[in-house]
Protein backbone atom coordinates (compact mmCIF):
# COMPACT_ATOMS: atom_id res chain seq x y z
CA UNK A 1 0.00 0.00 0.00
CA UNK A 2 2.96 2.61 0.97
CA UNK A 3 4.96 1.83 -2.64
CA UNK A 4 1.34 2.48 -4.08
CA UNK A 5 0.98 5.56 -2.12
CA UNK A 6 4.42 6.41 -3.25
CA UNK A 7 4.07 5.49 -6.91
CA UNK A 8 0.85 7.45 -6.73
CA UNK A 9 2.28 10.85 -5.67
CA UNK A 10 5.13 10.74 -7.22
CA UNK A 11 3.44 11.72 -10.55
CA UNK A 12 3.28 14.97 -10.24
CA UNK A 13 6.63 15.22 -9.19
CA UNK A 14 7.54 13.68 -12.74
CA UNK A 15 5.17 15.80 -14.55
CA UNK A 16 7.12 19.05 -13.14
CA UNK A 17 10.52 17.41 -13.96
CA UNK A 18 9.14 16.77 -16.95
CA UNK A 19 7.96 19.97 -17.61
CA UNK A 20 11.24 21.37 -16.22
CA UNK A 21 13.13 19.52 -18.98
CA UNK A 22 11.05 20.88 -21.88
CA UNK A 23 11.38 24.14 -20.81
CA UNK A 24 15.45 23.29 -20.11
CA UNK A 25 15.41 22.15 -23.68
CA UNK A 26 13.11 25.09 -25.25
CA UNK A 27 15.10 27.55 -23.83
CA UNK A 28 18.81 25.85 -24.82
CA UNK A 29 17.07 25.76 -28.04
CA UNK A 30 16.09 29.50 -28.23
CA UNK A 31 19.76 30.71 -26.99
CA UNK A 32 21.32 28.11 -29.65
CA UNK A 33 18.92 30.43 -32.52
CA UNK A 34 19.64 33.27 -30.90
CA UNK A 35 23.64 33.04 -31.42
CA UNK A 36 23.07 31.51 -34.19
CA UNK A 37 21.17 34.85 -35.72
CA UNK A 38 24.06 37.26 -33.59
CA UNK A 39 26.52 35.45 -35.82
CA UNK A 40 24.68 35.71 -38.78
CA UNK A 41 24.25 39.08 -38.31
CA UNK A 42 28.05 39.69 -37.64
CA UNK A 43 29.35 38.13 -40.35
CA UNK A 44 27.36 40.61 -42.97
CA UNK A 45 28.09 43.53 -40.56
CA UNK A 46 29.92 45.06 -43.45
CA UNK A 47 27.49 45.04 -45.84
CA UNK A 48 24.55 47.63 -45.42
CA UNK A 49 21.41 45.86 -46.95
CA UNK A 50 17.35 46.56 -47.86
CA UNK A 51 15.88 46.23 -44.67
CA UNK A 52 14.89 43.17 -42.72
CA UNK A 53 11.84 41.88 -40.83
CA UNK A 54 13.05 40.38 -37.28
CA UNK A 55 11.13 36.75 -38.41
CA UNK A 56 10.40 37.22 -41.91
CA UNK A 57 13.79 38.51 -42.99
CA UNK A 58 13.26 39.70 -46.21
CA UNK A 59 11.14 37.03 -47.68
CA UNK A 60 7.88 39.13 -47.39
CA UNK A 61 9.48 40.87 -50.58
CA UNK A 62 9.09 38.19 -52.27
CA UNK A 63 5.74 37.87 -53.54
CA UNK A 64 6.11 35.62 -56.40
CA UNK A 65 4.18 38.18 -59.18
CA UNK A 66 7.05 38.10 -61.61
CA UNK A 67 8.88 41.35 -60.19
CA UNK A 68 11.02 39.58 -57.79
CA UNK A 69 13.98 39.38 -59.70
CA UNK A 70 13.82 43.18 -60.72
CA UNK A 71 13.71 44.08 -56.76
CA UNK A 72 16.99 42.63 -56.46
CA UNK A 73 18.19 44.33 -59.05
CA UNK A 74 16.97 47.36 -57.98
CA UNK A 75 18.05 46.56 -54.55
CA UNK A 76 21.51 46.41 -56.58
CA UNK A 77 21.13 50.31 -57.44
CA UNK A 78 21.42 51.35 -53.75
CA UNK A 79 23.88 48.96 -52.54
CA UNK A 80 26.64 48.02 -55.14
CA UNK A 81 28.66 45.02 -55.36
CA UNK A 82 26.73 43.05 -53.00
CA UNK A 83 23.81 43.19 -50.00
CA UNK A 84 22.37 40.65 -47.63
CA UNK A 85 19.13 38.84 -48.21
CA UNK A 86 17.64 36.62 -45.11
CA UNK A 87 15.12 34.02 -45.69
CA UNK A 88 13.66 33.99 -42.27
CA UNK A 89 15.41 34.96 -38.73
CA UNK A 90 18.19 32.71 -39.38
CA UNK A 91 19.28 31.88 -43.00
CA UNK A 92 21.39 34.83 -44.88
CA UNK A 93 23.10 35.20 -47.72
CA UNK A 94 25.45 37.84 -49.36
CA UNK A 95 23.83 38.15 -52.57
CA UNK A 96 26.66 39.35 -54.84
CA UNK A 97 25.80 41.40 -58.42
CA UNK A 98 28.97 42.57 -59.31
CA UNK A 99 31.83 41.18 -61.77
CA UNK A 100 34.72 41.87 -59.46
CA UNK A 101 32.60 40.10 -56.14
CA UNK A 102 31.90 36.95 -58.84
CA UNK A 103 35.39 36.95 -59.98
CA UNK A 104 36.58 36.16 -56.27
CA UNK A 105 33.71 33.57 -55.48
CA UNK A 106 34.19 31.49 -58.88
CA UNK A 107 37.93 31.38 -59.40
CA UNK A 108 38.01 29.91 -56.03
CA UNK A 109 36.64 25.85 -55.23
CA UNK A 110 34.32 26.89 -52.73
CA UNK A 111 31.66 24.27 -52.67
CA UNK A 112 28.00 24.63 -53.34
CA UNK A 113 26.15 25.72 -50.14
CA UNK A 114 24.99 23.67 -47.65
CA UNK A 115 21.41 24.84 -47.38
CA UNK A 116 19.19 25.77 -50.21
CA UNK A 117 21.35 22.76 -52.34
CA UNK A 118 20.99 20.34 -49.74
CA UNK A 119 17.12 20.23 -50.73
CA UNK A 120 17.90 18.57 -53.94
CA UNK A 121 19.80 16.04 -52.65
CA UNK A 122 17.39 13.47 -52.12
CA UNK A 123 16.67 14.18 -55.87
CA UNK A 124 19.94 14.11 -57.64
CA UNK A 125 22.48 13.16 -55.38
CA UNK A 126 26.13 13.91 -54.74
CA UNK A 127 26.67 14.17 -58.43
CA UNK A 128 28.53 17.32 -59.89
CA UNK A 129 26.56 19.66 -58.87
CA UNK A 130 26.13 18.92 -55.32
CA UNK A 131 29.69 17.10 -54.56
CA UNK A 132 32.57 18.66 -52.90
CA UNK A 133 36.18 18.06 -52.07
CA UNK A 134 37.97 15.16 -53.49
CA UNK A 135 34.95 13.57 -54.67
CA UNK A 136 33.75 16.74 -56.93
CA UNK A 137 37.96 16.68 -58.25
CA UNK A 138 37.59 12.36 -59.28
CA UNK A 139 34.17 12.80 -60.53
CA UNK A 140 35.27 15.71 -62.94
CA UNK A 141 37.69 13.89 -64.23
CA UNK A 142 36.15 11.00 -65.16
CA UNK A 143 33.45 12.72 -66.67
CA UNK A 144 35.09 15.32 -68.78
CA UNK A 145 35.93 12.84 -72.07
CA UNK A 146 32.38 12.96 -72.13
CA UNK A 147 32.07 16.12 -73.48
CA UNK A 148 35.06 15.93 -75.66
CA UNK A 149 34.61 17.30 -79.06
CA UNK A 150 34.61 13.77 -80.83
CA UNK A 151 31.52 12.86 -78.15
CA UNK A 152 29.63 16.55 -79.02
CA UNK A 153 29.98 16.07 -82.80
CA UNK A 154 27.81 13.19 -83.77
CA UNK A 155 25.21 14.59 -82.04
CA UNK A 156 24.37 17.67 -84.01
CA UNK A 157 22.30 15.73 -86.30
CA UNK A 158 20.63 14.33 -83.11
CA UNK A 159 19.90 17.45 -81.90
CA UNK A 160 18.52 18.58 -85.74
CA UNK A 161 15.87 15.53 -85.99
CA UNK A 162 14.16 16.19 -82.02
CA UNK A 163 14.05 19.93 -83.43
CA UNK A 164 12.73 19.02 -86.65
CA UNK A 165 10.06 16.94 -85.03
CA UNK A 166 9.09 19.81 -82.70
CA UNK A 167 8.71 21.63 -85.99
CA UNK A 168 6.37 19.10 -87.41
CA UNK A 169 4.41 19.43 -84.26
CA UNK A 170 4.00 23.15 -84.58
CA UNK A 171 2.34 23.22 -88.28
CA UNK A 172 -1.03 23.72 -86.18
CA UNK A 173 0.09 26.70 -85.33
CA UNK A 174 1.66 27.87 -88.34
CA UNK A 175 -1.40 29.20 -90.42
CA UNK A 176 -3.48 30.09 -87.75
CA UNK A 177 -3.17 33.85 -85.25
CA UNK A 178 -3.20 31.10 -82.33
CA UNK A 179 -0.07 31.85 -79.69
CA UNK A 180 0.82 28.92 -78.04
CA UNK A 181 3.18 28.09 -74.68
CA UNK A 182 6.70 27.26 -75.50
CA UNK A 183 8.47 26.11 -72.54
CA UNK A 184 6.31 22.41 -72.36
CA UNK A 185 7.21 21.72 -75.67
CA UNK A 186 10.78 22.89 -75.82
CA UNK A 187 11.16 20.49 -72.64
CA UNK A 188 9.89 17.43 -74.60
CA UNK A 189 12.14 18.36 -77.07
CA UNK A 190 15.50 19.08 -75.01
CA UNK A 191 14.79 15.73 -73.03
CA UNK A 192 14.23 13.95 -76.44
CA UNK A 193 17.75 15.63 -76.90
CA UNK A 194 19.50 14.51 -73.74
CA UNK A 195 18.03 10.87 -73.73
CA UNK A 196 19.37 10.89 -77.77
CA UNK A 197 22.43 12.28 -77.49
CA UNK A 198 23.40 11.52 -74.03
CA UNK A 199 21.59 8.09 -73.73
CA UNK A 200 21.26 6.35 -76.65
CA UNK A 201 17.75 6.28 -75.94
CA UNK A 202 14.92 7.10 -78.56
CA UNK A 203 12.03 7.83 -76.28
CA UNK A 204 9.60 9.28 -78.73
CA UNK A 205 8.52 11.11 -76.05
CA UNK A 206 7.60 14.05 -77.97
CA UNK A 207 5.46 11.95 -79.97
CA UNK A 208 3.73 10.01 -77.10
CA UNK A 209 0.14 11.36 -76.05
CA UNK A 210 -0.63 12.63 -72.71
CA UNK A 211 1.78 14.73 -69.93
CA UNK A 212 5.20 13.13 -69.44
CA UNK A 213 5.66 11.96 -66.77
CA UNK A 214 9.37 12.58 -65.82
CA UNK A 215 8.43 16.50 -67.02
CA UNK A 216 5.74 17.16 -64.63
CA UNK A 217 7.73 15.44 -61.83
CA UNK A 218 10.70 18.04 -62.29
CA UNK A 219 8.51 20.66 -62.62
CA UNK A 220 6.83 19.75 -59.27
CA UNK A 221 10.31 19.45 -57.53
CA UNK A 222 11.44 22.63 -58.72
CA UNK A 223 8.50 24.35 -57.46
CA UNK A 224 8.33 21.97 -54.20
CA UNK A 225 11.60 23.01 -53.66
CA UNK A 226 11.60 26.59 -54.34
CA UNK A 227 8.20 26.77 -51.61
CA UNK A 228 10.78 24.85 -49.07
CA UNK A 229 13.40 27.47 -49.66
CA UNK A 230 10.92 30.31 -48.94
CA UNK A 231 8.61 28.68 -45.93
CA UNK A 232 11.20 29.18 -42.87
CA UNK A 233 9.89 26.00 -41.16
CA UNK A 234 10.25 23.71 -43.79
CA UNK A 235 14.02 24.08 -43.68
CA UNK A 236 13.66 21.70 -40.66
CA UNK A 237 13.81 17.62 -42.61
CA UNK A 238 11.22 17.12 -39.80
CA UNK A 239 8.69 19.15 -40.41
CA UNK A 240 9.04 19.24 -44.34
CA UNK A 241 8.97 15.20 -44.24
CA UNK A 242 5.88 15.03 -42.19
CA UNK A 243 3.90 17.72 -44.57
CA UNK A 244 1.39 17.39 -47.59
CA UNK A 245 4.39 18.96 -49.66
CA UNK A 246 7.07 16.97 -48.16
CA UNK A 247 4.92 13.69 -48.92
CA UNK A 248 4.50 15.03 -52.72
CA UNK A 249 8.24 15.91 -53.01
CA UNK A 250 8.86 12.27 -52.54
CA UNK A 251 6.61 11.03 -54.66
CA UNK A 252 8.05 13.29 -57.31
CA UNK A 253 11.32 11.97 -56.38
CA UNK A 254 10.35 8.12 -56.76
CA UNK A 255 9.01 9.11 -60.47
CA UNK A 256 12.30 10.90 -61.51
CA UNK A 257 14.48 8.06 -60.03
CA UNK A 258 12.54 5.41 -61.78
CA UNK A 259 12.59 7.03 -65.11
CA UNK A 260 16.57 7.35 -64.80
CA UNK A 261 16.98 3.83 -62.75
CA UNK A 262 15.34 2.47 -66.39
CA UNK A 263 18.10 4.01 -68.73
CA UNK A 264 20.45 2.62 -66.63
CA UNK A 265 19.27 -0.65 -66.70
CA UNK A 266 18.86 -0.62 -70.17
CA UNK A 267 21.98 0.53 -70.81
CA UNK A 268 23.64 -2.38 -68.30
CA UNK A 269 22.41 -5.14 -70.24
CA UNK A 270 23.55 -3.99 -73.67
CA UNK A 271 27.05 -3.15 -72.03
CA UNK A 272 26.86 -6.86 -71.00
CA UNK A 273 26.37 -8.28 -74.16
CA UNK A 274 29.45 -5.81 -75.77
CA UNK A 275 32.02 -5.27 -73.60
CA UNK A 276 34.45 -3.67 -75.50
CA UNK A 277 34.58 -0.04 -76.40
CA UNK A 278 35.51 -0.79 -79.94
CA UNK A 279 32.20 -3.33 -80.36
CA UNK A 280 29.81 -0.54 -78.84
CA UNK A 281 31.46 2.06 -81.16
CA UNK A 282 31.18 -0.01 -84.33
CA UNK A 283 26.96 -0.20 -83.80
CA UNK A 284 27.31 3.39 -82.51
CA UNK A 285 28.36 6.31 -81.35
CA UNK A 286 30.15 6.54 -77.83
CA UNK A 287 27.63 8.88 -75.21
CA UNK A 288 27.80 10.22 -71.63
CA UNK A 289 26.44 7.44 -70.23
CA UNK A 290 29.02 4.97 -71.69
CA UNK A 291 31.56 6.66 -70.79
CA UNK A 292 30.00 7.23 -67.03
CA UNK A 293 29.29 2.99 -66.92
CA UNK A 294 32.83 2.34 -68.37
CA UNK A 295 35.16 5.35 -66.27
CA UNK A 296 38.04 3.88 -64.38
CA UNK A 297 40.49 6.43 -62.69
CA UNK A 298 44.43 5.51 -61.88
CA UNK A 299 43.66 3.13 -59.42
CA UNK A 300 40.83 1.25 -62.14
CA UNK A 301 38.47 2.25 -59.85
CA UNK A 302 35.11 2.83 -61.37
CA UNK A 303 32.15 5.07 -60.52
CA UNK A 304 29.56 3.20 -57.43
CA UNK A 305 26.01 2.38 -58.47
CA UNK A 306 24.85 5.64 -55.97
CA UNK A 307 27.02 7.80 -57.25
CA UNK A 308 26.47 7.02 -61.61
CA UNK A 309 22.89 7.54 -60.50
CA UNK A 310 23.27 10.55 -59.22
CA UNK A 311 25.25 11.21 -62.18
CA UNK A 312 22.35 10.48 -64.38
CA UNK A 313 19.60 12.00 -62.44
CA UNK A 314 21.99 15.30 -62.71
CA UNK A 315 22.63 15.64 -65.93
CA UNK A 316 19.34 14.30 -66.94
CA UNK A 317 17.75 17.69 -64.96
CA UNK A 318 20.40 20.06 -65.88
CA UNK A 319 20.71 19.00 -69.46
CA UNK A 320 17.11 19.37 -70.85
CA UNK A 321 15.20 21.46 -68.29
CA UNK A 322 18.01 24.99 -68.30
CA UNK A 323 18.31 24.52 -72.06
CA UNK A 324 14.62 24.62 -72.27
CA UNK A 325 14.49 27.66 -70.36
CA UNK A 326 17.38 29.08 -72.12
CA UNK A 327 15.56 27.92 -75.80
CA UNK A 328 12.29 29.50 -74.62
CA UNK A 329 13.79 32.61 -73.46
CA UNK A 330 15.86 33.18 -76.75
CA UNK A 331 12.55 32.09 -79.42
CA UNK A 332 10.51 34.90 -77.56
CA UNK A 333 13.79 37.33 -77.48
CA UNK A 334 13.51 37.04 -80.92
CA UNK A 335 9.94 37.39 -81.51
CA UNK A 336 10.09 40.53 -79.81
CA UNK A 337 12.82 41.96 -82.01
CA UNK A 338 11.84 41.44 -85.72
CA UNK A 339 14.94 43.45 -87.46
CA UNK A 340 16.98 41.17 -85.27
CA UNK A 341 15.38 37.79 -86.10
CA UNK A 342 15.74 38.66 -90.15
CA UNK A 343 19.53 39.53 -89.69
CA UNK A 344 19.36 35.88 -88.33
CA UNK A 345 17.78 34.17 -90.72
CA UNK A 346 19.09 35.44 -93.44
CA UNK A 347 23.11 34.37 -91.86
CA UNK A 348 21.45 31.05 -91.35
CA UNK A 349 19.88 30.27 -95.11
CA UNK A 350 23.07 31.41 -96.07
CA UNK A 351 25.09 29.23 -93.81
CA UNK A 352 22.83 26.12 -94.97
CA UNK A 353 22.65 26.77 -98.61
CA UNK A 354 19.93 25.03 -98.89
CA UNK A 355 20.32 22.12 -96.44
CA UNK A 356 17.25 20.66 -94.75
CA UNK A 357 19.70 19.87 -91.31
CA UNK A 358 22.15 21.58 -89.39
CA UNK A 359 25.60 20.03 -89.43
CA UNK A 360 28.92 20.57 -87.17
CA UNK A 361 30.49 22.71 -89.81
CA UNK A 362 27.20 24.94 -89.81
CA UNK A 363 27.95 26.02 -86.10
CA UNK A 364 30.99 28.42 -86.73
CA UNK A 365 28.59 30.18 -89.59
CA UNK A 366 25.90 31.87 -87.83
CA UNK A 367 28.30 34.53 -86.08
CA UNK A 368 25.33 36.95 -85.64
CA UNK A 369 22.62 34.28 -84.40
CA UNK A 370 25.27 33.10 -81.70
CA UNK A 371 25.49 37.09 -80.46
CA UNK A 372 21.55 36.92 -80.44
CA UNK A 373 21.52 33.71 -78.59
CA UNK A 374 24.79 35.59 -76.16
CA UNK A 375 22.34 38.57 -75.34
CA UNK A 376 19.03 36.54 -74.70
CA UNK A 377 21.34 34.46 -72.16
CA UNK A 378 22.27 37.44 -70.64
CA UNK A 379 18.67 39.04 -70.54
CA UNK A 380 16.98 35.79 -69.39
CA UNK A 381 20.09 33.51 -68.10
CA UNK A 382 18.87 30.02 -67.46
CA UNK A 383 20.31 30.08 -64.09
CA UNK A 384 19.53 33.06 -62.52
CA UNK A 385 21.37 32.48 -59.42
CA UNK A 386 24.14 30.31 -58.45
CA UNK A 387 25.54 29.76 -54.37
CA UNK A 388 28.26 28.91 -52.55
CA UNK A 389 29.42 28.42 -48.39
CA UNK A 390 32.87 29.55 -47.54
CA UNK A 391 35.43 27.18 -45.93
CA UNK A 392 37.57 29.55 -45.29
CA UNK A 393 37.77 33.17 -44.78
CA UNK A 394 36.75 35.03 -47.98
CA UNK A 395 38.13 38.88 -48.79
CA UNK A 396 36.94 41.09 -51.85
CA UNK A 397 38.78 43.50 -53.86
CA UNK A 398 37.35 46.64 -51.68
CA UNK A 399 38.58 44.83 -48.53
CA UNK A 400 35.71 43.51 -47.01
CA UNK A 401 35.43 39.97 -45.86
CA UNK A 402 33.50 37.19 -45.15
CA UNK A 403 34.61 34.58 -42.60
CA UNK A 404 34.52 30.81 -42.83
CA UNK A 405 30.73 29.37 -43.09
CA UNK A 406 29.01 32.21 -45.19
CA UNK A 407 26.74 31.46 -47.73
CA UNK A 408 27.16 33.43 -50.64
CA UNK A 409 24.35 33.91 -53.88
CA UNK A 410 25.65 35.08 -56.75
CA UNK A 411 22.60 36.80 -58.47
CA UNK A 412 23.53 36.02 -62.02
CA UNK A 413 20.53 37.72 -62.89
CA UNK A 414 21.50 40.95 -61.01
CA UNK A 415 25.04 40.92 -62.72
CA UNK A 416 23.57 40.74 -66.23
CA UNK A 417 21.40 43.66 -65.61
CA UNK A 418 23.44 45.38 -63.91
CA UNK A 419 23.69 49.19 -65.09
CA UNK A 420 27.26 49.81 -63.98
CA UNK A 421 28.73 46.98 -66.28
CA UNK A 422 25.92 46.86 -68.88
CA UNK A 423 25.06 50.19 -70.91
CA UNK A 424 21.03 50.22 -71.28
CA UNK A 425 20.74 46.63 -69.48
CA UNK A 426 17.13 46.08 -70.26
CA UNK A 427 17.38 46.53 -73.93
CA UNK A 428 18.50 43.79 -76.43
CA UNK A 429 21.26 44.52 -78.24
CA UNK A 430 23.54 41.81 -79.69
CA UNK A 431 26.67 43.88 -80.81
CA UNK A 432 27.36 43.54 -76.90
CA UNK A 433 28.96 40.19 -77.67
CA UNK A 434 31.29 41.83 -80.72
CA UNK A 435 35.03 40.28 -80.43
CA UNK A 436 36.08 44.13 -79.57
CA UNK A 437 33.09 44.71 -77.21
CA UNK A 438 33.49 41.67 -74.94
CA UNK A 439 37.67 42.33 -74.69
CA UNK A 440 37.02 45.69 -73.22
CA UNK A 441 34.36 44.13 -70.41
CA UNK A 442 35.32 41.96 -66.99
CA UNK A 443 35.10 38.55 -68.45
CA UNK A 444 32.82 37.18 -65.11
CA UNK A 445 30.31 40.32 -66.74
CA UNK A 446 28.70 36.93 -68.87
CA UNK A 447 28.58 33.67 -66.49
CA UNK A 448 25.18 31.80 -67.61
CA UNK A 449 27.15 28.46 -66.96
CA UNK A 450 28.96 29.84 -64.45
CA UNK A 451 32.80 30.05 -64.58
CA UNK A 452 36.40 29.30 -62.81
CA UNK A 453 37.07 25.77 -62.02
CA UNK A 454 33.16 24.85 -61.24
CA UNK A 455 31.59 25.84 -64.64
CA UNK A 456 29.31 24.26 -66.51
CA UNK A 457 30.95 21.04 -67.89
CA UNK A 458 28.07 20.62 -70.29
CA UNK A 459 28.15 24.32 -72.07
CA UNK A 460 29.86 23.18 -75.28
CA UNK A 461 26.40 20.72 -75.41
CA UNK A 462 24.14 23.16 -74.40
CA UNK A 463 25.33 26.20 -76.86
CA UNK A 464 25.28 23.46 -79.60
CA UNK A 465 21.46 22.50 -79.11
CA UNK A 466 20.77 26.28 -79.09
CA UNK A 467 22.26 26.90 -82.09
CA UNK A 468 21.02 23.71 -84.17
CA UNK A 469 17.40 24.76 -82.52
CA UNK A 470 17.49 28.54 -83.15
CA UNK A 471 18.32 27.87 -86.55
CA UNK A 472 16.30 25.05 -87.77
CA UNK A 473 13.27 27.29 -86.00
CA UNK A 474 14.18 30.36 -88.04
CA UNK A 475 14.73 28.68 -91.26
CA UNK A 476 11.20 27.36 -90.67
CA UNK A 477 8.94 29.38 -89.03
CA UNK A 478 8.79 33.79 -88.58
CA UNK A 479 8.27 34.35 -84.73
CA UNK A 480 5.71 37.00 -83.59
CA UNK A 481 5.28 38.50 -80.49
CA UNK A 482 2.21 38.46 -78.57
CA UNK A 483 2.10 41.49 -76.86
CA UNK A 484 -0.96 40.11 -74.27
CA UNK A 485 1.05 37.60 -72.87
CA UNK A 486 4.31 39.40 -71.75
CA UNK A 487 6.41 36.82 -69.77
CA UNK A 488 6.01 37.19 -65.80
CA UNK A 489 9.36 35.92 -65.08
CA UNK A 490 10.19 33.64 -61.75
CA UNK A 491 13.23 32.37 -60.46
CA UNK A 492 12.77 28.64 -59.86
CA UNK A 493 16.18 26.52 -60.13
CA UNK A 494 15.97 27.41 -63.35
CA UNK A 495 14.62 31.03 -65.09
CA UNK A 496 10.82 30.69 -65.64
CA UNK A 497 7.71 32.54 -66.14
CA UNK A 498 4.18 32.39 -63.98
CA UNK A 499 2.37 32.66 -67.09
CA UNK A 500 4.44 30.97 -69.91
CA UNK A 501 6.31 32.03 -72.76
CA UNK A 502 3.91 32.70 -75.72
CA UNK A 503 4.49 33.56 -79.46
CA UNK A 504 2.84 33.31 -82.57
CA UNK A 505 4.37 31.60 -85.58
CA UNK A 506 4.35 31.98 -89.64
CA UNK A 507 5.85 30.35 -92.03
CA UNK A 508 8.65 31.44 -93.92
CA UNK A 509 8.34 32.17 -97.52
CA UNK A 510 10.96 30.15 -99.32
CA UNK A 511 11.38 32.87 -102.30
CA UNK A 512 11.55 35.64 -99.13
Amino acid sequence: MDSVAKLHWGWPQMNHLLALLCLVAVVYKFTVLLAQRRLALRNVEAFPGPPVHWLFGNLKEFKQDGKDLQRVVKWGQHYPYAFPIWFGPLVCYLNIHHPDYVKTVFTSTEPKDNFAYSFFEPWIGEGLLLSKGQKWFRHRRLLTPGFHYDVLKPYINLMSDSTNTMLDKWERYANSNESFELFERVSLMTLDNILKCAFSDNSNCQTESGINAYIKAVYDLNDLINLRLRTFPYHNDLIFYLSPHGFRFRKACRVAHRHTEDVIRKRREELKEENKLDRIQTKRNLDFLDILLLARDENQQGLLDEDIRAEVDTFMFEGHDTTASGLSFILYSLACNPDHQKLCREEIIHALDGEDTFAWEHLSKIPYTTMCIKESLRLYPPVPGISRITTKPMTFFDGRSLPKGCLIGTSVFGIHRNAAVWENPDEFEPLRFLPENVSRRSPHAFVPFSAGPRNCIGQNFAMNELKVATALILKRYQLIEDPTQEPKLIARTVLRSINGIHIKIRPVDPQG
